[in-house]
């Protein structure tokens, strides 16, 4: 394994670190395959209930790194759509498709693709002192690694569009109170509260978070009576789990659960 990327495994979950943080955890193309590799391996792995994605050093992900880009040092120009349809593109299917909860914990800067990295996952925290850059638009790109689709889903056309054409940072606290992300916590407290997640998700009803992802995610395609059949379907097969049946037994015998997991 490349140690551009750091693997921990913990009881029921699992945390994965960018592991380059001379270069802000940029991404080359050694980086790009280790970090497919630990969320696919993650991702299919039934002991692993939960992922918690992070970066080592002051900054979570600068993007792409741009070291093997310059201009001044190749012949033509790069074929950038084959590098997201190489790289970037199948990592954010992966996290998006999880069947699981992929939690990040930004614990310094987040930029261009790095930033939407971070906001593929479902559930965003970042340091008080991180920040969000659509870097983009400085190099004469556009938002990519899904960017564009999730900014406007999440902040409308007016912010998204002003965040991607200025490339201006969007601090961790404005985008906790625009909705971008989750939550904004004191440095000290981000990887505690990050780890404390995972750990509870961990132990959670994992059949009902991947369905309640899968939910949320076709929500804003779906028509009202489609999404209504389609709720009806997925909740008549989160009935039938043993962890159903497991947190109703519980709620009775006004106990804690014991979620195993288990579809």
């Amino acid at each position: 394994m490349s140690d551009t990327i750091l693997i921990e495994r913990n009881e029921g979950w699992v945390e994965i670190t960018l592991n380059r943080p001379d270069r802000r955890n940029a991404l080359n193309e050694e980086m790009h395959l280790a970090l497919r590799a630990a969320i696919g391996d993650a991702a299919a792995d039934e002991t692993c209930r939960a992922i918690l994605l992070t970066g080592n050093g002051k900054g979570f992900c600068a993007g792409q790194d741009l070291g093997d880009r310059d201009p001044r040092k190749m012949t033509g120009a790069p074929d950038l759509s084959e590098t997201l349809n190489r790289f970037y593109n199948p990592l954010i299917r992966m996290i998006r498709n999880a069947p699981k909860p992929v939690v990040c914990a930004v614990n310094g800067v987040a930029a261009g693709a790095g930033a939407n990295i971070a906001l593929a996952c479902d559930i965003v925290l970042a340091a008080e002192s991180a920040a969000f850059i659509q870097a983009f638009a400085k190099i004469g790109l556009i938002p990519d690694a899904g960017g564009s689709w999730m900014l406007t889903r999440l902040l409308g056309e007016a912010r998204a569009k002003a965040l991607a054409l200025t490339g201006e940072p969007l601090p961790a606290s404005r985008a906790a109170d625009w909705g971008l992300i989750w939550k904004a916590l004191p440095d000290g407290e981000l990887m505690a509260e990050a780890r404390a997640m995972a750990a509870s998700f961990a132990a959670g009803p994992t059949v009902g978070y991947a369905l309640t992802k899968e939910l949320i995610h076709a929500a804003s395609a779906n028509a009202l009576d489609d999404h209504l059949e389609m709720e009806a379907e997925y909740q008549g097969r989160a009935g039938r789990t043993p962890d159903y049946a497991e947190g109703v037994i519980a709620f009775f015998d006004k106990r804690a659960p014991k979620f195993t997991g288990k579809g």
